[in-house]
């Protein structure tokens, strides 16, 4: 395939790098200013990884009109903003959008393969890669497991032969509202793991991530989807490289907030956070860690208190 990557940060190159080792025709796009993508065009380098010289550097978004498959992997708050304001101009048709990013609007509470489907032609698929794994880990040929999943049965069929290796095998998703929600909501829950941590709590991890587990099947079911995939790869699955993982962002987010140091990289929890708070209420389902979070962070809340709080409930109202 002829595939462009838009976005030239850990995920983006990443994923450029391991589809470019499958074969296929690879272009990463980065903005100009970026320092990622600076220091990808001055050593082809950043700090986890290095592109092969038959990998084409563009600084030019129209690179994507040659390329079959568009793979995004950039904040979710800016996804809309790069489908109408930059994608929409070039009249695209006949493309496979991939995400490969993870989160919720919050000015609409969509998951983000709704966003593409308002913002594209109709002529377009759309397909969404989720899952466990860290680019450290997937760099030094550790192997994972993931998922794409499409509203589109032949798009991700098509997708997950074409993407599948000895690197990473792909499942094919079975519930797409369920696989997005679910993957936006751990990151919550990994920021809840990492406040755990800066307290010295670690021990609560476990009833975090059956309690979290719960919680987000509920909110799946409110939204349309199938609770159990809350138990899946997107969600549950997760949990491994998002609550214990030193590469999570999220899990580091968490643990310098509490400790009241300051976090430069993307933690994707902060925003979804407020999301489901929306969507909580909108919908009548009960969060009871995304709002304790929700609270911490934007009601600005006492974490022991909030936490401690959460811990401390009725065992009868576990579930």
């Amino acid at each position: 395939m002829k595939i462009t990557v838009i976005g030239c940060g850990r995920w983006g190159s990443l994923i450029t790098w391991y589809l470019d080792r499958l074969g296929h025709e690879m272009t990463l796009y980065g903005r100009a200013e970026s320092r990622h993508m600076r220091a990808f065009l001055e050593t082809r380098s950043n700090d986890l990884l290095s592109l092969p010289e038959r990998v084409c550097l563009s600084t030019e978004l129209a690179c994507v009109k040659e390329a079959e498959v568009i793979v995004i992997s950039i904040g979710s708050q800016g996804l809309r903003a790069l489908l109408s304001e930059e994608l929409a101009p070039m009249e695209l048709t006949g493309k496979t959008f991939v995400l490969c990013m993870k989160g919720i609007e919050i000015s609409t509470g969509k998951r983000l393969s709704e966003i593409v489907e308002e913002c594209v032609d109709p002529s377009n698929r759309v397909a969404v890669w989720l899952g466990p794994g860290h680019v450290q880990e997937f760099y030094a040929g550790i192997p994972n497991c993931m998922v794409i999943d499409s509203a589109d049965n032949t798009t991700k069929r098509r997708l997950v032969e074409a993407f599948s290796g000895e690197l990473i095998r792909f499942y094919y998703g079975q519930d797409l509202v369920g696989n997005e929600i679910g993957a936006a909501s751990k990151n919550v829950i990994g920021i809840a793991a990492g406040m755990l941590d800066g307290m010295g709590l670690s021990t609560l991890k476990g009833a975090l991530m059956s309690r979290g587990t719960r919680e987000i099947s509920r909110l799946i079911d409110a939204m349309g989807g199938n609770p159990f995939s809350a138990y899946g790869l997107c969600h549950l699955g997760d949990y491994e490289a998002t609550v214990f993982s030193p590469y999570s962002h999220n899990r580091s987010f968490g643990e310098k907030f509490v400790r009241g140091e300051e976090y430069r990289e993307l933690a994707e929890g902060y925003y979804t956070a407020k999301a489901l708070h929306s969507i909580a209420a909108e919908r009548g389902v009960e969060l009871p860690i995304c709002e304790a979070v929700y609270r911490i962070l934007y009601e600005g809340r006492d974490v022991r208190e909030e936490l401690g709080r959460l811990f401390h409930r009725s065992l009868k109202n576990e579930f």
